[in-house]
């Protein structure tokens, strides 16, 4: 995720091992919170996300580095960026291995959540169809919500959260993925408008959102951050989403051993901040990238902390 896109930054633009048919074992269990000798707190499990992160062992498979149960995996499902054909920021972060480990622990040994997906997404400024609509806004986010489902197809996708990943990844070809900037085409990186109104930008995630529940069993949720989505949805009434299932980027540390109990890092006061109105305390604030993005990389991957007994 923001970590996926920091790295891209300075070139690599590798695509990872796809995710194919990730495996379904039998019997497909209800998860349960993981007991971990790391452990990340009651109710509570640790995963990871995007690149691949080895060092799982055998199953059933435990967290990398920090150790416990391995709870779940969080894939790209697509991209704007990729689906558009573009020739930068033309990436996939996925890994088969840690899907299928972390449904294998699911559904076998009770353990975590499973996989879950995200879709990377472009903002109003990046849609080919672009006219400053609410209208359009809207179907784009319809259009990317489709192409979401579709990439999901018939592979097992437990996690009952499908997340709109929002973000400012500062790499081309749209360093805003067209939330703040309007392009001459979606590829181009050639910024024909400053600025796109809050009030279009939330078109643009009501559409989607809208089309994921109206056509899947899944319920939609956001990766972001609080700076991020400010200054994307501004403060008002576009900003607000008390209702809305979130994982939140920020903050984060490279320092693995300071693996969170709860909503705050071990040893620390340092706690998740999450978005849009809400605080930890709400029922909707789900899961915490705590390690791995930008420039705190941790020599890894991706860790999350994952609010397992919230979904039951």
């Amino acid at each position: 995720m923001r970590a996926v896109t920091k790295t891209l930054g300075a070139g690599l633009l590798a695509v990872a091992a796809a995710v194919g048919a990730l495996t379904v074992p039998a019997p497909a269990l209800a998860a349960t919170a993981a007991t971990t000798a790391a452990n990340p707190g009651t109710g509570f499990a640790y995963g990871t996300d995007s690149w691949p992160v080895s060092g799982t062992g055998s199953a059933p498979y435990k967290e990398p580095v920090t150790g416990g149960s391995y709870g779940g995996y969080m894939w790209m499902a697509g991209s704007w960026a990729h689906w558009a054909g573009c020739k930068t920021g033309n990436f996939l972060a996925q890994s088969a291995a840690n899907a299928n480990q972390a449904n294998e622990n699911y559904a076998k040994y009770h353990i975590g959540v499973g996989t879950g997906a995200y879709w990377y997404m472009g903002g109003p400024g990046v849609d080919p169809h672009w006219n400053g609509t609410t209208a359009e806004a809207t179907n784009w986010g319809a259009r990317q919500a489709a192409q979401t489902l579709t990439s999901i197809g018939s592979k097992y996708v437990p996690y009952p959260v499908i997340w709109a990943d929002i973000e400012l990844p500062e790499i081309a070809p749209a360093r805003d993925n067209g939330w703040n900037s309007v392009y001459t085409s979606p590829c181009s990186g050639v910024v024909k408008q400053a600025g796109v109104p809050a009030a279009v930008d939330r078109a643009e995630f009501n559409g989607f959102a809208a089309y994921i529940t109206a056509h899947s069993k899944y319920k939609v949720g956001v990766y972001s951050a609080p700076t991020i989505w400010g200054s994307i949805f501004g403060t008002g009434s576009a900003a607000s989403i008390p209702n809305t299932y979130e994982w939140t980027y920020w903050p984060e540390t490279a320092n693995l051993a300071a693996a969170p109990a709860g909503w705050c890092l071990h040893g620390s006061s340092t706690c998740a901040q999450f978005f849009g109105g809400q605080t930890s305390a709400s029922k909707y604030a789900l899961m915490w990238q705590w390690s791995g993005g930008g420039g705190v990389t941790n020599g890894h991957g991706d860790f999350d902390q994952i609010d397992v007994a919230r979904l039951k």
